[in-house]
Order: structure tokens, then C-alpha cells, then sequence
């Protein structure tokens, strides 16, 4: 009888030792990063600059699988059905957690469910931008120059929050543009920049370069208040098309099951990436400001943007599916 107690304490102990070791152990092979759009836009800017650092200080490779069209859902099914072993990460965008229930009448995903939020990345307004061949040089003269149109003045947009900034935008300013899909901003801009498209909205962070080499011209950006890294550049409702607030986001999950430890870990390694000084200000100097989380303190985010979000597509009438 003793003989089998000490067994049974020892088979204990392994399994305790065993988990104990699972744990420390990750991560031990390389890490996936999905990202639902092409090199070079904001996404995939955010996840270049995690990679790095984080290969560097876990010692695994950690790889950027770019997985761009469909609205971000391909990528996004694509993350939600991996294994949740802790090593495929997602870069969600708000447009994926926190819009598309209202824009699509079926998802392959549930933004809630099928993920377990790890850290808000950065936040950015969008901003509305011509190519400088183009003669407004205001919102003002903008709609001008729509309405001279009838409709038919074109305006390129990569990820969803950017289509839905220009759907608002045309409720509110009461006035007809053609939108141009694009599968991602950075295609979207390489069209604008030559003239294929005279107009882009884009989040903030993937314009700057452009803007600040004058490829593209700023007329107004579409948060609350001013950008400080475009201060002279005024807000939508500074002119004159008012009832615009809106700040597109992005973060890391990961699939839903991931065990808790795992998503601590990443947290914890995530967060002290995104405050180093010179990620900061890699950020900073592209119009994104860093707001590193929990995962309880995202998962509310998602939660209250949903209901945010939902309210501004159900009164602007947009619609994708």
C-alpha cells in the first residue's frame, strides 16, 4: 500500500514537472505572424518591427505571413483555425473584430469567440489625401469639385475602417465619390501617388511618408482633434463636414484556447517592445500612437468598438454582403 501511495505521489510530481516544463519551454519552435494585407501598410509595418525584436530576444524565428483580400477575412479564418499552440499570432485591425459583424450577413469567424485578444498595438486617425495634381486644395474645394463631377471623382481604400471613413464621409458632407477597393493601403497609395486615383483615405501611419514627401496632399484627417504630426492639417469637422470621429486600430491575438500562460507571456514580451523608446518613436513619427494593453483591456475595446462602429454603419446604410 505504501509501495503504490509513493508511486502515485511520484507519477504526481512528473505530471506537475511535466506541465511546469511545457510551460518554460515555450516558445521552441518558430512563431507565425498573419497579417491580412500586402507589404509595406500599416499592418505589416506594426509586425515588422515586433518580428524583429521579438526573434532577437526569444531566439526563435518569428515569420510574417502576409495574407492580404477579402476585407481581411481570408487572413482572419486563416488565424482563427490554426492550432492554439501560442504560435500563430494574428494582427487584427478594428475593421476584423469590431466592424465586420456589421457589415457581412455570415463571417468564417466569430470576431469574439474566435480569438483571445493579447495587447492593443497602436491606434491612428485616417486622413483624406489627393494626389497633388489635383485642384482642391481643401475639403471645400474637394466637394466642389465632386459635385462638378456628378459622382464620378474616384477615391482609393485599402483596409475596411478606410472604406467605411469614406462611406461616413459622403453621408455626412452629402455628396457622391467613387469608391476603388484596394486589397491593401500600400497598393492603394502606389495607384494615388500615380494618378490612377486622384483621392486615398488611409490610416494615418502608412500616409505619412507620402505626405510628408509631398507624393500626397493632406486635407483633413478624421479624429476628434488635430494630429500632432500634422498640425496644420485641419479636422473633418474643422471643415466644415461635421459628426466625423473616427480612430482605426491595431493589435495581436491570437486563437481562441491558447493556454492563459501563453498569452500572459506574449503580453508581457509584446508590451515591453511596444514601449521601447525607439519603437515609440518609430511610431510616433508615423502618426501612431502606441497603446499598449491587457488582454482584458483590449477584449473591452473590441466589445465597445463593435457597439461603436455598428451604430455609425447602420447609419451611413453601408452594407458589403
Amino acid at each position: 500500500m505504501k509501495s503504490l501511495r509513493s508511486l502515485l505521489a511520484l507519477a504526481g510530481t512528473l505530471v506537475i514537472c511535466a506541465a511546469s516544463w511545457a510551460q518554460t519551454a515555450y516558445p521552441s519552435k518558430p512563431i507565425r505572424m498573419i497579417v491580412p494585407f500586402p507589404p509595406g501598410g500599416g499592418s505589416d509595418t506594426v509586425a515588422r518591427a515586433v518580428v524583429a525584436r521579438l526573434s532577437e530576444s526569444w531566439r526563435v524565428p518569428v515569420l510574417v505571413d502576409n495574407k492580404p483580400g477579402g476585407n481581411t477575412l481570408i487572413a482572419a479564418e486563416a488565424a482563427a483555425k490554426a492550432p492554439a499552440d501560442g504560435y500563430t499570432l494574428f494582427v487584427a485591425i478594428d475593421s476584423t473584430l469590431a466592424m465586420n459583424q456589421s457589415l457581412y450577413a455570415k463571417l468564417p469567424y466569430d470576431p469574439i469567440q474566435s480569438f483571445a485578444p493579447v495587447t492593443l498595438a497602436v491606434s491612428m486617425p485616417m486622413v483624406l489625401a489627393v494626389n497633388p495634381q489635383v485642384s482642391a486644395h481643401n475639403v471645400k474645394e474637394l466637394l466642389a469639385l465632386a459635385k462638378q463631377q456628378d459622382g464620378k471623382l474616384a477615391y482609393a481604400h485599402g483596409a475596411l475602417p478606410a472604406q467605411v471613413a469614406g462611406e461616413v464621409f459622403k453621408v455626412n458632407a452629402a455628396t457622391s465619390m467613387l469608391a476603388v477597393p484596394y486589397k491593401g493601403g500600400a497598393p492603394a497609395m502606389t495607384d494615388v501617388v500615380g494618378g490612377t486615383v486622384p483621392i486615398i483615405f488611409d490610416a494615418l501611419g502608412p500616409a505619412m511618408p507620402f505626405i510628408k514627401s509631398g507624393k500626397v496632399r493632406a486635407l483633413a484627417v478624421t479624429s476628434k482633434v488635430r494630429s500632432a504630426q500634422l498640425p496644420d492639417v485641419p479636422t473633418l469637422g474643422e471643415a466644415g463636414v461635421s459628426g466625423i470621429d473616427l480612430e482605426t486600430w491595431i493589435g495581436f491575438v491570437v486563437p481562441a484556447g491558447v493556454d492563459k500562460a501563453i498569452v500572459a507571456k506574449l503580453n508581457t514580451e509584446l508590451v515591453r517592445i511596444l514601449n521601447l523608446r525607439e519603437v515609440r518613436e518609430q511610431f510616433g513619427g508615423m502618426g501612431m500612437g502606441v497603446v499598449a494593453s491587457t488582454p482584458e483591456q483590449f477584449s473591452q475595446i473590441i466589445k465597445d468598438d463593435a457597439v461603436k462602429f455598428g451604430r455609425i454603419i447602420k447609419a451611413a446604410g453601408i452594407l458589403l454582403d
